[in-house]
């Protein structure tokens, strides 16, 4: 058991770190207030090999370890979280379903392009009335001839609008409930299909999150991905590896908030001494960085099961759960520690505090977590 990392990894650690610093930090505030994507930084992002993390090299991708993945998300999620979001959401969903479940000509047609930067993916799951119950979808494909038949909307989907590759999962047998689930590529572009609501956000407001909506969308039969009522067990299976990654772009916000609050602390003043000197304020930090620590270990003890193959429903809700309420608490307790300054925007901890709350939300809340959990727990004890 070696809790270190290697030194290809602390390398990795700094190279993302200097990326986000001069690529990155410049377009923060300006894009978070603008509530948009700069989509000069996707190429950017794909010349760093950070839209193909996990992804094979034969198909363009950087192949690092999972655990690589969570390193690489942190230090994203901490100068930005929406950034680390449209990250995560691009390799682990959609990149990742075309790794796991596409067909070597899907892989090679699709993954090579969205692993390369050429552009960003999107994966819709989620409908206005099929959130935590995914399997309550209501958007249907029906086969006709060589295609299907695709009608329904997706909401909540991030990069949604930008995306030009799209993993859509749809009913293809109403009377077999979550085995009459399927999961189809669909290009943007495409007759019929369109956006609709583009969600103006509380936080991570530079991720594009919008409503997607299939009017009569014929999709190519060879754009099925793996076989017909397999879409549900791919979509649990990729939010698994999913909860990984949100897990990593938690600490990410944990991080930036406890480190900005410490270097504050540091600096401020009142009753003739800085308040760092304080038991209240050494107390929410020490909780914090302590915490912080104990969600690395469940993160990387995750990414390190995937990477051997293991399945991990139980480890990456636990690691997802725990490192998400973390960054909840620690946004809070930053800007209690900034005080009157950290509810303004003059500093970060304001934004950490607006971004956290989708870290408990997005790719199952903790409720479901807590569910995945107890269920594991009943079943093995």
């Amino acid at each position: 058991m070696d809790f270190l990392l290697s030194e290809e990894q602390e390398i990795l650690k700094e190279s993302i770190r200097n990326f986000a610093g001069k690529e990155i930090q410049p377009l923060v505030k300006e894009y978070d207030e603008k509530g948009c994507w700069p989509e000069e930084l996707t190429q950017k992002l794909g010349d760093m090999g950070l839209l193909g993390i996990v992804i094979p090299t034969e198909y363009a991708g950087a192949g690092y370890s999972n655990v690589d993945y969570v390193i690489i998300l942190e230090e994203i999620a901490k100068v930005d979280p929406a950034v680390g979001l449209v990250v995560a959401a691009h390799n682990s969903l959609c990149s990742n379903h075309f790794n796991f479940f596409a067909s070597e000509d899907q892989k090679k047609k699709y993954l090579t392009r969205l692993a390369s930067g050429q552009t960003l993916g999107a994966w819709g799951l989620t409908e206005s009335s099929a959130g935590s119950d995914a399997a309550a979808m209501k958007t249907k494909a029906e086969k006709k001839g060589d295609h299907w038949i695709l009608n329904g909307s997706k909401t909540f989907i991030t990069n949604g609008s930008l995306a030009e590759i799209l993993v859509v999962m749809a009913v293809t047998d109403p009377q077999a409930e979550k085995k009459g689930i399927s999961s189809f590529i669909l290009e943007k572009g495409t007759e019929g299909f369109s956006i609709g609501k583009k969600e103006d956000k509380l936080g991570i407001r530079a991720s594009d999150t919008a409503e997607l909506i299939f009017e009569d969308v014929q999709i190519p039969a060879d754009n099925l991905i793996g076989e017909e009522g397999k879409g549900y067990r791919q979509a649990m299976s990729i939010l698994d590896g999913g909860r990984v990654s949100i897990a990593g772009f938690s600490l990410g916000v944990a991080a930036g908030a406890l480190e900005t609050s410490l270097k504050y602390a540091k600096k401020r003043e009142q009753f003739q001494q800085p308040i760092a000197n304080f038991q209240a304020i050494q107390w929410m930090l020490a909780d914090g960085f302590t915490e912080l620590e104990a969600a690395r270990l469940l993160t990387y003890r995750a990414a390190f099961l995937e990477d051997q193959g293991k399945k991990i429903p139980k480890e990456s809700a636990m690691a997802k759960l725990f490192s998400s309420e973390l960054a909840v608490r620690a946004a809070r307790d930053a800007v209690q520690i900034h005080g009157g300054y950290g509810f303004t925007k003059d500093y970060p901890v304001e934004k950490y505090y607006r971004d956290c709350m989708l870290a408990t939300i997005g790719e199952g809340t903790s409720e479901i977590q807590r569910w995945i959990i107890a269920q594991k727990v009943l079943s093995e004890y």
